[in-house]
């Protein structure tokens, strides 16, 4: 069906998008972070990046300010759990304004990821 890449540096949440949309028959790829998702991004085209917003390294916030420079079309679905290198802190407004296309909160509901992918990829 798509191919999405999913950005996140917890292993169990990239393991467990993986095998929730692997059972609607989508390609996952994963990366641990954004700095990793850039070099994979500039190297295959994907339907969809599903990507936690507070990681090491590169964040969410500043791969989709990245890919959206260089992919104004692309389809970003943010997710977070609130967190934050200085205490708790809501970003999904912020990725939403700088492009996201959807946001989601963690921990979330297996049907409300499948239906926000469903959505997406059908827009």
């Amino acid at each position: 069906m798509a191919h999405v890449l999913v950005v996140d540096d917890e292993v169990s949440i990239r393991f467990m998008v993986r095998e929730i949309l692997e059972q609607d028959g989508h390609e996952i790829t994963e990366a641990t972070d954004g700095e990793n998702a850039l070099k994979l991004i500039g190297a295959v085209a994907y339907d969809l990046v599903i990507t936690d917003l507070v990681m090491p390294k590169k964040s969410g916030i500043d791969l989709i300010i990245e890919y959206k420079r260089v992919n104004p079309q692309c389809k970003v679905l943010a997710m977070s759990g609130g967190g934050g290198m200085t205490g708790r802190f809501d970003y999904l407004p912020v990725a939403q304004m700088i492009g996201a296309s959807a946001i989601i909160s963690k921990p979330f509901q297996i049907s409300h990821l499948k239906d926000t992918v469903k959505n997406l990829l059908n827009a």
